[in-house]
C-alpha cells in the first residue's frame, strides 16, 4: 500500500521523505495519507502511515501541549486503527486529540460492545468525559446495553441520570436503549415506567413497543405481554410508519402465546403475519411452529413447516422437539432420520429432543444409543443432554451409565445451569443426578449431592427428587423426616403438589395415617389452585393404603373436579378391603358420568372382585372387556383372574386359563397361581408353577418362599431342605416378615421372636395371657403354619413369637379402650395369625385393622373382612 503513494505525488522521492516541515504545501501532502488511511486494514501499514504523518509534521500541535490538534487527518488515523481491530492505538489517538471528536469515542465504545467488552465500553465513556468530550444520544444506547448484558441495575440508573440531566429523555433511541437495559437488569417496574413516560412524551415508535412486550414475557407476565401486543397493532401512533407491528414484533409475541397456551391468539397472529407480508421471514414461520407445537397443534405445525421455502436447523428442531413432548415419538424419530438422509447439521437441541423422548418412554438403552451417536458426530453435549440422558439411566436403572453421564457432567462442567430467567434452574443437573442415584437404589450418593447444595439453593425440585427417592426407593420414614424439614425450616421453600404427593407415598407405605392427616390439613391450609385435582388423588390413595376408607370417600366426595385416576384410586381402596360390592358400585356409577373404563381400570375391577370372593362376577368383567369395551386383556388381567380362580379353589380351571393365554404367561400369572397352590396346599401344582418360573427365567425370592413353605405345610421337610439350600447358593435371600404399627413417637416395628423393644416382657406377658384366653374358647394353634421341623409344643410356642401378634399385643397395651389398631405386614399374613387375630376381636374391646402385602384385614367381634380370601 505505501508504494502507491510516491506514484501519487507530483514532487519527488527526496522531498516526500524530508523531514523538513514544508509549511506552505501541507494540504497537499495531508490528500494522498488521507487516502491511504481509508484504504488501510493492516495495523503494521496503518502505524507506517501514523509514523510518517507525525514525521511530516502534519498533525501540528500547539505550544506546550502533548494533543495534536484535531483534525481530518487526526480522526482518519483513528478510523485506521478500529479497521485494524487495535483499540489501544485508536484510543491512544484519541486521548492526544484536541478536541476529542464524539464519532469516533462512539465508534470505539460500540466496537467494544459488540465484542462483548462491556466493562472496557463503560470504562471508555467515563475516560472520555474526564478529557473534556460529552456523550451525545449515539453514546447512550451503547452504554445501557453494556448495563444490561452485565445486569449492572446501579451502573444503569447512574446512565438514566446523565441523560435526564444532559435533555436526552426527550430521545427515543435514549429511551429505548434505558426500557431495554431496565428489562434486561429484571427492573421490570422501572421498564414499565420508562415505557408509559415514552408513551406520555408522544415519542414512542415501535421499537419501544417490541421492547415493552419483551419485557412482559421475560418477567413471566405473557398475558401482558398479548394484551400490549393487540393494543400496539390497534395503535395510531404515526411513528410506527405503515406497518404497526414488525418482526421483532411477532418473535416476541408467539413466546407469550406458548407460556398460555394461547391456541386461538397463536392463530390469529399467524394470520396477522401473512397479511402483513411478515410470515415469509425464518424467524417467525420457526416461532410459529414452536408455539403451535407447545400448544399440542402439531397438525397446524406441520403445514406451517411444509410450507416454508427456507428452513433451517432450529425449523427442523421445533418440529423434532414438538413431536417428542407431544407424545408422537414415532413422527419426531421419522422426522430426525430424513434430517439424517438430508445431512441437515444436527446440533445439540436435535440429539436432547431425542434422547429425551427416549428417556420419557422409558426406553432408556436406546437413549443411550442415541448419545453414543451424538458423541461420534462430535457434538457436544449441554445440561439439557445430561438431564435426558440421567432421567433414561433412570428409567432402566443403569447405574454405571449414570456414573459415567456423571463423571461427563463433571468433566465438561455441566453440573450448573446458568439460566437467566431466575426461575432457579441452575440446579436442574444436580437434581437429576439425585433422581438417578435415588431410583437406583444407591441413596449415599443421592444424599451427598443433596446435601452439597446449600439451604438457601435448594429448590423445591430439589426437595421433591430426594423425598420422591426416599419414598418410592428407599426409606419412607427418611422422606417423612425431609418433608418435615422442609416446611419447618424458614429459609426453605413452599412444597409444591408433587412434593406432597410423595409425602403421602410415604405416609401410604408406613400406613403412617397420623402424618397424613398432618399433611392433610397443611394442603387444606395451603390450597394448591389446579394442583389440587393431583393432590386429592393421592389423599384418596393414601387414607385407603392407611386402612380409613371413611376418609378416602370423603375426600372423594368433596372434590369439585374429579377424573379417572379419583374414581380408579377409590375403586382400588374399596377391593383392597375386601368390598368388591361397593367398588362395582364405583365402577357403574364412573361409566354413568361419561368416564370409559381403560385396562386400568378392569386391572381394579378384576383385583377388587378377587379379594371378595366375586368370581362369577369377575369372570363377567373379564369376558366383557374385549367384547363391550374394546379393550384387549393383558397378561396382567389374566394374572388376576388366575388369582381369582385360585382363590375360589377352582385350580384346574386356573390352568387352563393360563394354558389358554393368546400370549406367553409372565412370571406374575405363575406366581399367582403359586400363591392358590400355598391356600390349598396343592404340591402337584405348586411345583409345575415353579418349573415354569425357573423356565422363564424368573426367580426370586417369593417364589422360591411359597414353594417351600408348600412344602412345610404338607410336612415334607427334605423338600423344605433342598429348597433352601437352593437359594443359599443361588445367592437368594428369603425376606424377613416383619410387622409394625404407629405409636406416638412414630413407629414400633417388630421381627418374630423380637425382644428388642424396651417393653418387651409386658409384651409377651399380655400376649401370653391372650392366647390362653382364646385357648379357653376354641382357638387352637394351626402348628402346620410353624414352618419348621420340630414338635407341636414348639410349633406352639414359635406361633406364639409371630411378629404380627407382637405387634397386636403392643397395640393393645398402648392404647385406649374401643380405639381401633392398624398394623402393617410386609408379608402375607399367617394362617395361623389370621386365626388368633379372629379369636382376640372377641375378647377385646378393639377393631383391629390389619394390612399385608396382599389386601387388607378387619378384625371386629370374631369375624374378618375377608372372609376367608386372602
Amino acid at each position: 500500500m505505501l508504494s502507491y503513494l510516491p506514484r501519487a505525488m507530483s514532487r519527488s522521492k527526496e522531498i516526500f521523505f524530508s523531514t523538513v516541515t514544508l509549511t506552505t504545501s501541507s494540504a497537499d501532502f495531508r490528500l494522498p495519507f488521507s487516502t491511504l488511511l481509508k484504504e488501510c486494514k493492516s495495523l503494521s501499514n496503518a502505524r507506517k502511515i501514523h509514523q510518517q504523518v507525525l514525521v511530516r509534521g502534519l498533525l501540528p500541535y500547539p505550544i506546550y501541549s502533548l494533543s495534536f490538534t484535531s483534525s481530518s487527518l487526526g480522526t482518519d488515523i483513528v478510523a485506521a486503527y478500529l479497521a485494524s481491530g487495535s483499540h489501544g492505538d485508536a484510543l491512544f489517538m484519541l486521548e492526544h486529540l484536541s478536541p476529542s471528536p464524539i464519532f469516533w469515542w462512539n465508534a470505539l465504545i460500540r466496537q467494544n460492545v459488540n465484542q462483548g467488552h462491556m466493562n472496557r465500553a463503560l470504562f471508555l465513556c467515563r475516560h472520555m468525559q474526564q478529557l473534556g468530550t460529552r456523550p451525545d444520544h449515539y453514546t447512550f444506547p451503547f452504554l445501557l446495553k453494556a448495563c444490561g448484558e452485565l445486569s449492572s441495575f446501579r451502573r444503569g440508573v447512574a446512565i438514566h441520570a446523565v441523560v435526564c440531566r444532559d435533555g436526552f429523555d426527550y430521545n427515543v433511541f435514549a429511551c429505548n436503549a434505558l426500557l431495554a437495559m431496565y428489562a434486561r437488569c429484571g427492573a421490570f417496574e422501572e421498564a414499565s415506567r420508562v415505557f408509559h413516560e415514552i408513551m406520555n412524551k408522544g415519542i414512542d415508535d415501535i421499537i419501544s413497543w417490541n421492547s415493552m412486550v419483551a419485557a412482559h414475557v421475560k418477567s413471566g407476565s405473557p398475558q401482558l405481554a398479548l394484551d400490549l401486543f393487540v393494543k400496539m397493532t390497534k395503535s395510531q401512533n404515526d411513528n410506527f410508519g405503515p406497518n404497526r407491528s414488525d418482526i421483532i414484533s411477532l418473535v416476541n409475541v408467539l413466546p407469550a402465546c406458548a407460556s398460555l397456551r394461547a391456541a386461538s391468539e397463536a392463530r390469529q397472529i399467524h394470520c396477522h403475519s401473512l397479511k402483513n407480508n411478515l410470515f415469509s421471514d425464518l424467524f417467525v414461520g420457526n416461532a410459529i411452529i414452536d408455539v403451535y407445537a407447545k400448544c399440542g397443534m402439531m397438525d397446524d405445525a406441520l403445514k406451517v413447516f411444509k410450507t416454508m421455502n427456507i428452513k433451517d436447523v432450529v425449523t427442523w428442531n421445533a418440529m423434532v422437539t414438538g413431536y417428542s413432548q407431544n407424545g408422537y415419538f414415532e413422527n419426531a424419530l421419522e422426522l430426525f432420520k430424513e434430517m439424517q438422509k438430508e445431512c441437515i447439521a444436527l446440533n445439540v437441541v436435535t440429539w436432547s429432543a431425542v434422547i429425551a423422548g427416549y428417556a420419557q418412554r422409558g426406553l432408556g438403552h436406546e437413549a443411550l444409543g442415541v448419545f453414543r451417536q451424538m458423541q461420534h458426530s462430535g457434538s457436544d453435549p449441554n445440561a439439557v443432554t445430561m438431564i435426558s440422558l440421567l432421567s433414561a439411566c433412570a428409567a432402566v436403572g443403569a447405574l454405571s451409565y449414570g456414573k459415567e453421564t456423571h463423571a461427563h457432567a463433571l468433566r465438561k462442567c455441566l453440573m450448573r445451569w446458568d439460566d437467566d430467567d431466575g426461575e432457579g434452574k441452575d440446579h436442574m443437573v444436580q437434581n437429576s443426578l439425585i433422581d438417578m442415584y435415588s431410583k437406583c437404589k444407591t441413596f449415599n450418593a443421592a444424599r451427598f449431592i443433596f446435601d452439597s447444595i446449600p439451604l438457601v439453593e435448594r429448590n423445591v425440585v430439589t426437595w421433591t427428587v430426594m423425598i420422591g427417592g426416599y419414598a418410592q426407593h428407599g426409606d419412607a420414614n427418611v422422606a417423612l423426616k425431609l418433608f418435615s424439614e422442609m416446611i419447618l425450616k424458614t429459609s426453605s421453600v413452599a412444597p409444591n403438589p408433587f412434593t406432597i404427593s410423595c409425602a403421602l407415598i410415604a405416609c401410604a407405605r408406613l400406613s403412617a395415617l397420623r402424618f397424613g392427616r398432618q399433611i392433610h390439613e397443611y394442603v387444606i391450609r395451603s390450597w394448591y389452585g389446579d394442583g389440587m385435582l393431583f393432590v386429592s388423588n393421592c389423599l384418596i390413595d393414601m387414607y385407603s393404603k392407611c386402612g380409613d376408607l371413611g376418609a378416602a370417600q370423603g375426600v372423594f366426595d368433596m372434590m369439585p373436579q374429579k377424573n379417572s385416576v379419583s374414581w380408579t384410586s377409590l375403586m382400588t381402596g374399596y377391593g383392597m378391603h375386601g368390598r368388591g360390592s361397593e367398588a362395582l358400585r364405583i365402577f357403574e356409577e364412573m361409566q354413568n358420568v361419561g368416564l370409559v373404563p381403560d385396562g386400568i381400570t378392569f386391572l381394579v375391577v378384576l383385583y377388587a372382585c378377587s379379594h371378595s370372593g366375586m368370581v362369577n362376577e369377575g369372570l363377567r368383567y373379564f369376558h366383557s372387556m374385549s367384547r363391550d369395551y374394546g379393550v384387549d386383556a393383558g397378561a396382567e388381567h389374566y394374572a388376576c383372574v388366575v388369582d381369582l380362580l385360585g382363590r375360589a379353589g377352582r385350580l384346574d380351571e386356573a390352568q387352563n386359563m393360563i394354558e389358554g393365554m393368546p400370549m406367553k404367561p409372565t412370571s406374575v400369572v405363575w406366581v399367582a397361581l403359586l400363591s392358590a397352590c400355598r391356600v390349598h396346599a396343592n404340591v402337584e401344582l405348586a411345583e409345575y408353577a415353579t418349573e415354569q418360573l425357573l423356565a422363564s427365567e424368573s426367580e426370586n425370592d417369593g417364589s422360591y418362599t411359597l414353594l417351600s413353605n408348600i412344602y412345610a405345610i404338607a410336612g415334607r421337610w427334605r423338600d423344605v431342605a433342598r429348597i433352601r439350600l437352593l437359594m443359599k447358593k443361588s445367592g437368594i435371600k428369603k425376606r424377613p416378615g416383619y410387622s409394625w404399627i404407629e405409636d406416638k413417637n412414630g413407629h414400633a416395628v417388630f421381627f418374630v421372636g423380637d425382644r428388642s423393644h424396651p417393653q418387651s416382657r409386658q409384651i409377651y406377658t399380655l400376649l401370653a395371657n391372650l392366647i390362653g384366653r382364646i385357648k379357653a374358647i376354641g382357638y387352637v394353634p394351626q402348628t402346620n403354619f410353624a414352618l419348621h421341623d420340630v414338635d407341636d409344643e414348639e410349633k406352639s410356642s414359635l406361633l406364639s413369637e409371630h411378629s404380627e401378634k407382637l405387634a397386636l399385643a403392643y397395640g393393645i397395651l398402648t392404647s385406649f379402650p374401643g380405639s381401633t389398631i392398624r398394623i402393617t405386614k410386609n408379608l402375607r399374613i399367617c394362617g395361623d395369625c389370621h386365626n388368633a387375630i379372629t379369636f382376640i376381636s372377641m375378647i377385646v374391646d378393639h377393631d383391629i385393622i390389619l394390612r399385608d402385602s396382599s389386601r387388607f384385614h378387619h378384625f371386629s367381634k370374631g369375624s374378618c373382612s375377608c372372609g376367608g380370601y386372602w
